[in-house]
């Protein structure tokens, strides 16, 4: 049996347990991982280091960002396992009850998927995050990190199965992958025996690798080609501070803007101000023939660039003739992840949000918005780009499946 089968039957048998723990404990238990996170900074910092110092001459300054942990981060990691074991728990909870003619009773009851699969890159955070998420939810899990962060990921879920032992959970509720070659994820991709579900968090390489060859279900997490539309009846003054904030936040994440569409009638007063707001962060500007000519210093997008997601300090600019071609730019391009429209005419904002086939649609509001804790649901297991099962940022209730349960009193058929 190779280690990656080991690791399935262990988190089997621990999934069996933790399907049918108490609340309670689970909490308990999320709480003590939260308080050992807060502990252990110091030796999180140590191993975090390690993979900077092998990272810095090989990595973009944006992924660089992804990968640095810090102690205010990791406060936040651990404040994150706190809200999500503040969460209701969604197993046992009944979503449908109803009585047959012939005396059966039937309940629709949320219960855990079992064992959840997570394949992801140079993101820390996710190593506690997704675990925090699948013990709250009822789910064991294996955790799959890139080569990049291995030692943070380590010596995070270190520190996380410490503190179940403490608690009596078991430990195997949670399981990193040692192994970051490529044959570890490909393994992961076929391990139907064990895993229920595989998700994958990265880049659209790996989420493209994840969809087309594993053998697992997929809950595909999209890459984030977001996209800012400012009408022709913005706020200016607001669509600077959206367009500002979704771009150079934290340009390395998924709902940070990539592409910025202005309507013709507002482009010549908007487009001159953006990039001199955008300038205050070095933002290279990519633009089509249209705003070129208003901002001759841009350099002229290539075609293949509108599919692009960029995670960096780049942000594609078009001028559009109307909110009808905004619309139809955005189907053809988009990730179907976030997109925003910044106006003041209520019609075109409810025409953009009922128009725009994306997880989360925003009307005068920043696409860093579309984020599990920014959304009220503690953390996220990823932003589902897909239309089964769940969309959008995926908290503990979104981890759950259901089973039908009839109760009868000698019924036959």
């Amino acid at each position: 049996m190779t280690v990656l089968k080991t690791m399935g039957a262990l988190a089997k048998q621990a999934e069996r347990t933790l399907r049918i723990t108490d609340e309670s404990e689970k909490t308990k238990a999320l709480e003590c991982i939260a308080a050992a996170l807060k502990e252990n900074i110091p030796e999180i910092l140590a191993a975090n280091e390690k993979d900077l110092k092998a990272a810095r001459e090989k990595l973009s300054p944006s992924m660089i960002d992804r990968l640095t942990l810090t102690e205010s981060r990791i406060v936040s990691m651990a404040d994150a396992v706190l809200a999500v074991s503040r969460w209701p728990d969604p197993v046992g909870r009944v979503l449908e009850e109803r009585d047959l003619p012939n005396g059966l009773h039937i309940r629709r009851t949320a219960v855990p998927l079992g064992v959840i699969g997570i394949i992801f890159e140079a993101r820390p955070n996710v190593t506690s995050d997704c675990a925090a998420l699948c013990i709250k939810a009822g789910n064991a899990c294996i955790l799959r990190g890139g080569k990049e962060a291995f030692h943070s990921n380590a010596a995070i879920c270190h520190v996380m199965r410490q503190a179940l032992e403490r608690t009596g959970l078991d430990v195997n509720c949670i399981q990193l992958v040692e192994d970051t070659s490529r044959s570890s994820a490909e393994e992961m991709m076929s391990l139907t025996e064990y895993l229920d579900v595989l998700i994958p968090r990265g880049g659209a390489g790996l989420i493209r690798s994840v969809v087309e060859n594993a053998k697992v279900p997929v809950i595909e997490t999209g890459a984030g080609n977001c996209h800012i539309y400012v009408d022709k009846e913005a706020d200016p003054e607001m669509a600077l501070n959206i367009l500002f904030n979704a771009k150079t936040s934290r340009p390395s994440v998924c709902n940070a803007a990539e592409k910025v569409l202005v309507h013709k009638d507002i482009a010549p007063r908007f487009l001159p101000a953006m990039a001199e707001k955008l300038s205050e962060k070095n933002v290279e500007l990519r633009g089509d023939a249209a705003s070129k000519a208003l901002l001759p210093q841009i350099k002229e997008a290539e075609d293949n660039e509108w599919s692009c997601e960029y995670l960096d300090f780049i942000l594609g600019v078009k001028i559009v003739d109307s909110i009808d071609e905004a619309i139809d730019h955005i189907e053809r391009y988009s990730t179907h992840h976030s997109e925003c429209i910044v106006t003041e005419d209520q019609s075109a904002a409810d025409r953009f949000l009922a128009s725009v086939d994306s997880a989360a649609v925003y009307h005068n509001a920043s696409t860093r918005f579309t984020d599990g804790g920014e959304l009220g649901l503690g953390a996220e297991i990823g932003i589902s780009t897909q239309k089964l099962h769940a969309r959008g940022p995926m908290g503990v209730g979104q981890l759950v499946s259901y089973k039908y349960i009839i109760t009868g009193n000698g019924q036959i058929r």
